[in-house]
């Protein structure tokens, strides 16, 4: 789900919010992740109960092996709760006197709705899709407004890549929800360009080799080396992730680190040597890579069902590498997307609801089945070993694509996540957009940006 069914968003966070696309294209909507976080802040402001009471979260007080019985209801969207839909009716079989009921509330609203409900203290279903980096804005601003799932969940933590758990987790290690899916990082890249420039794309080990690469690549094919949002980027916020840091480190803000100016001096340079092609949101990312007018595409596993569904006339033409590194050795992945489920308060049926959750996203089998039918890549380590993921596909040219990403699932590293994130990445966004679009120095953009935060936040800056 962060599988998204995809959305016109971007690859990562920070998104256009325009309307659906509709197809097999739309599975981002729940893997790509918005990072821009108006909508949740706006109903999270001044309340910090959620509807809930009291002075600690609800917690599950049934007996786990006790019978289960009624009705259970679900907000999500697009191929999310087609997911949820279709194994909905095997736990109704498996446990007879439930019921599951799907509701798909859409995207573009979705976050309006949840916020509205926290608010309230009202009208939020049992159980609610939320994107893994929207999640830790809701477990702060809400403390009591979801289930406190640790004595169940706690003994799970192993099954899931850190990176994922640490996103349904809030600061003392109390579990709010469970990983659904995630986005591995990876290089998409067209074999045929590179081929074309005489390019190995094995031999991008750095970040330093995909420049030179690309200079290359442009001379000899006049193309363009990556696409990148006119105005919503969310590169910085892979490269920053892939570097083990986002907006806050220890508590305090961290956009002006080295680690940041690593990443957005890249960004620069590849806007400096005339190596990016600028498209407006989700479409523009599709159309523009269709057309060819750029020759790789760094974002995470749930672009392979944009790619074999919108174009299929690229099969075999398409191949994937590990992103980058920025030193020789260092990381090469990083996560963009990726969604969970939770237990509202406000649910009249918590233990059906917890049960449900672990069916679906604690079960292998269910886990690689979405992963077959909707696309949507699995947070649950234990899933990638099925053989589905071990099978070479024709569209990449008989590499196994799925592996790739298998692996580098445990690799992601895990950064830290807080309630001020979309305040922010609103912040970090009109920073990255100076340097992209006019020339500043990436230095002092960050600088100026973590005083913003910090006087947002009321947070201290790192250093």
């Amino acid at each position: 789900m962060s599988a998204r069914t995809r959305h016109k968003k971007d690859p990562q966070p920070a998104c256009d919010q325009g309307e659906l696309t509709s197809g097999p294209a739309r599975r981002r909507i729940l893997s790509a992740g918005l990072a821009g976080g108006a909508l949740l802040m706006a109903g999270a402001t001044g309340c910090a109960t959620g509807g809930a009471g009291g002075t600690s979260a609800k917690q599950l007080t049934g007996s786990p092996g006790a019978a289960l019985s009624g009705k259970v209801v679900i907000w999500s969207w697009d191929v999310a709760a087609k997911a949820m839909q279709r194994l909905g009716k095997a736990f109704e079989q498996a446990h007879p006197g439930t019921t599951v009921d799907v509701v798909d509330i859409g995207y573009d609203n979705a976050y309006d709705k949840i916020s509205v409900g926290f608010g309230a203290g009202s009208g939020l279903p049992d159980i609610l899709t939320v994107e893994g980096h929207k999640l830790p804005t809701y477990i702060g601003n809400f403390p009591n407004g979801l289930v406190d799932l640790t004595s169940r969940a706690a003994g799970l933590k192993s099954q899931y890549a850190e990176a994922s758990w640490r996103t349904v987790t809030d600061a003392k290690g109390k579990v709010f929800a469970l990983p659904w899916d995630s986005g591995p990082c990876a290089l998409f890249y067209r074999r045929d360009l590179f081929q074309q420039a005489g390019i190995d794309p094995a031999g991008l080990a750095t970040w330093d080799d995909y420049l030179t690469a690309g200079t290359a690549l442009k001379a000899a094919t006049g193309r363009k080396l990556l696409i990148l949002d006119a105005k919503q980027d969310s590169f910085f916020a892979m490269l920053l992730q892939q570097q083990g840091q986002r907006w806050f480190t220890d508590g305090k803000v961290a956009v002006a680190t080295p680690a940041a100016e690593r990443a957005l001096t890249l960004l620069k340079q590849l806007v400096d040597r005339d190596l990016v092609d600028f498209e407006n949101g989700w479409s523009g990312l599709v159309s523009g890579t269709h057309d060819g007018k750029a020759a790789t595409t760094p974002t995470a596993a749930w672009w392979d069902g944009t790619l074999t569904s919108d174009m299929a006339d690229l099969g075999g033409k398409v191949g994937v590498v590990p992103l980058p590194a920025f030193t020789p050795g260092g990381p090469r992945t990083s996560n963009s997307g990726g969604s969970t489920l939770c237990v509202t308060a406000q649910s009249r049926n918590p233990e059906t609801a917890w049960a449900f959750l672990s069916f679906l996203l604690a079960d292998k089998a269910n886990q690689a089945s979405m992963m077959q039918h909707e696309g949507l890549f699995p947070a649950y380590l234990p899933a990638l070993d099925d053989p589905y993921f071990q099978q070479p596909a024709p569209y990449y040219g008989g590499q196994p694509a799925m592996q790739l990403f298998a692996g580098l699932t445990r690799a992601i590293p895990t950064v830290e996540l807080t309630a001020d994130d979309s305040k922010a990445g609103d912040i970090v966004t009109t920073a990255v957009n100076q340097v992209l679009h006019n020339g500043a120095d990436p230095g002092t953009v960050l600088r100026s940006a973590a005083r913003q935060i910090a006087t947002a936040t009321g947070r201290q800056t790192v250093g």
